[in-house]
């Protein structure tokens, strides 16, 4: 950026204007994950792109999850990670592990980057004025949990006053005494719903979705949430991609403007998605 000159700078300001009108007073509900989590060049430019549209008006929430985190410190305790279907299982050490890291470490680092940067971040865990209530996914998962409630005004409170919300996937449980590990795709999309959000951007490693997952020319810019049971038919949507879309789905009938799923691998993927007309990624409406 030292090198673009003055004429170049002021342009790029005034083609964002548009953007910026739209998006203004609006929520954005961002979850974070993947490797712009991980890779420190890439957390930089994701904290700073939040920063930026929290202090032209945007009220930006981020919702996070920690899988590598969680990992790792598991590795520190002698214990290997679980999965089934995409999902960790959670026992009750586990568990602990995972409140520990989500609510803990990952949520409060996540704050004091938005601080440094100079934005004002207020640190959340789901379980906190009753913001997430979940009952258990099934027996086999443990403590994986399904949001079955939300009460965003805790949120709508920390937004009210400027603040940027860092929300732990974590819940309390409704059905027992207990808490429950959520993914975070999924709070990221209720907890949007919840708010009436214009735009939810769920982060990922890849560019979106693309009719060859192997060729990244096929990439898919825009598709309508009627088109997307097809598009499951025909093989498209498969994998990983599943849980993502049908977060897609159900966040646009609920009533979200529009949901993107584009790759956190991208250096300021939020601000080209938002505040330009290229953007990025698959856009669901």
């Amino acid at each position: 950026m030292t090198n673009i000159s003055p004429n170049i700078r002021a342009e790029i300001l005034v083609n964002a204007l548009p953007y910026i009108q739209e998006y203004a007073g609006q929520v954005v509900v961002i979850k974070y994950g993947g490797n712009a989590m991980i890779n420190e060049d890439l957390k930089a430019a994701v904290i700073q792109d939040v920063v930026l549209l929290n202090l032209i008006g945007i009220k930006v929430v981020l919702v996070h999850g920690g899988g590598p985190e969680i990992k790792e410190m598991l590795e520190k305790i002698g214990k290997e990670s679980e999965f089934i279907d995409g999902l960790r299982v959670t026992d009750d050490e586990t568990m602990d592990i995972v409140q520990q890291v989500l609510c803990g470490k990952v949520n409060k680092n996540l704050v004091s980057l938005l601080i440094k940067q100079g934005g004002k971040g207020v640190g959340l865990a789901g379980m906190d004025g009753n913001l997430f209530q979940a009952i258990k996914y099934d027996d086999q998962h443990g403590h994986v949990g399904n949001i079955v409630q939300v009460d965003s005004s805790i949120v709508e409170d920390v937004l009210e006053k400027g603040y940027i919300p860092v929300i732990s996937s974590v819940a309390a449980g409704l059905d027992q005494l207990t808490n429950y590990n959520i993914n975070a795709d999924i709070a990221a999309e209720k907890l949007a719903v919840a708010l009436k959000a214009k735009k939810l951007i769920l982060l990922t490693d890849v560019m979106g979705l693309m009719k060859d997952p192997k060729d990244e020319s096929t990439l898919i810019s825009k598709l309508k949430v009627s088109q997307v049971s097809s598009f499951e038919k025909e093989g498209i949507i498969s994998g990983g991609m599943i849980p993502k879309v049908q977060c897609a789905v159900e966040a646009v009938r609920q009533g979200v403007g529009t949901v993107n799923i584009q790759d956190g691998r991208i250096p300021h993927s939020i601000l080209i998605e938002l505040l330009s007309s290229e953007g990025v990624g698959t856009m669901f409406y």
